[in-house]
């Protein structure tokens, strides 16, 4: 898909921005926009000159304002219209976790850059993000029992991750609307910035990735420090560990990052997840929908 309609996809540099663009609608989520961003991802992780992803809102009022509830094309706004007898159709499949799965498989870091509203799927879309970043402006709400319905897009697994099963109960269970204090305070942002800043932190954490880490390694760290903490036990991390020193202390890009250490400049690390990844990655098998 290389023509977007509710997303901006633009690349500067080893920097992609991802917007929500639909400022009349306060950026509302719809199944067209979440097909967007899926191939957006599948975009910036092809792209070998990418090596991080931010994600914001068009306008300043908004983030995501969660799903659109008076979809232009007359659908229901949480679910297929189609009936089903069997629950474990494809059909039942809810749109804001097909997106946070894919976001969960990014090979590159992702960045929240929230400048603004951000409550339903607005809110559980930036979990899977490695950062998150807001304005002062910012506002949260994880407003599901508000609605009559639960949290979605695998925030029951997302969230309790960040901020903890107490946090994560009692945002869910009010489903209160908290401004960025609070979300930094309970641990669901890293830092927060006056509106006009918000972008040029969330470049400046890229750049700081992009310039001196090695491709191959930021991928596979990624995946270790969002798939291993949910092993029964530490060995899984070490028999990870292992095979990831032994196979990366042999290639070119951490001969390179010693090189550059010892002469005492910036690294030029050479090696692209397209083509360079070790043979053992991807290590785990991804569980289909039933």
């Amino acid at each position: 898909m290389s023509a977007y309609s509710q997303i901006l996809l633009e690349k500067d540099g080893p920097i992609a921005t991802i917007t929500l663009n639909r400022p009349d609608k306060m950026n509302a989520y719809t199944r067209h926009m979440m097909a967007e961003m899926i191939a957006a991802f599948d975009d910036t992780d092809a792209d070998d000159d990418i090596r991080a992803v931010i994600i914001t809102g068009a306008g300043d009022r908004a983030f995501c304002a969660g799903a659109d509830l008076t979809p232009d094309d007359g659908t229901k706004p949480f679910s297929s219209t189609t009936e089903v007898t069997d629950l474990s159709d494809d059909v039942v499949r809810d749109g804001g976790g097909r997106l946070t799965l894919r976001m969960f498989q990014s090979a590159k870091p992702l960045i929240s850059a929230c400048n603004g509203v951000a409550v339903g799927v607005g809110a559980t879309m930036q979990l899977p993000m490695d950062f998150r970043l807001a304005s002062d402006t910012a506002r949260y709400g994880f407003v599901f029992a508000r609605r009559g319905i639960v949290p979605e897009a695998a925030s029951s697994w997302f969230l309790p991750r960040l901020v903890g099963q107490q946090q994560a109960l009692e945002w869910c269970m009010t489903g209160r609307i908290f401004g960025a204090e609070e979300a930094l305070k309970g641990g669901l942002i890293r830092s927060i910035h006056p509106p006009s800043e918000l972008m040029d932190a969330a470049r400046g954490l890229a750049l700081e990735i992009a310039r001196n880490t090695s491709a191959i390694s930021v991928a596979i760290t990624r995946a270790m420090l969002w798939r291993l903490p949910s092993e029964n036990h530490p060995m899984m991390a070490h028999r990870i560990d292992s095979r990831s020193i032994y196979t990366l202390s042999r290639g070119k890009d951490a001969a390179e990052g010693v090189q550059s250490f010892l002469e005492k400049r910036a690294p030029e690390y050479s090696g692209s997840v397209s083509e360079d990844m070790p043979d053992f990655y991807p290590w785990w098998d991804e569980p289909g929908y039933a």
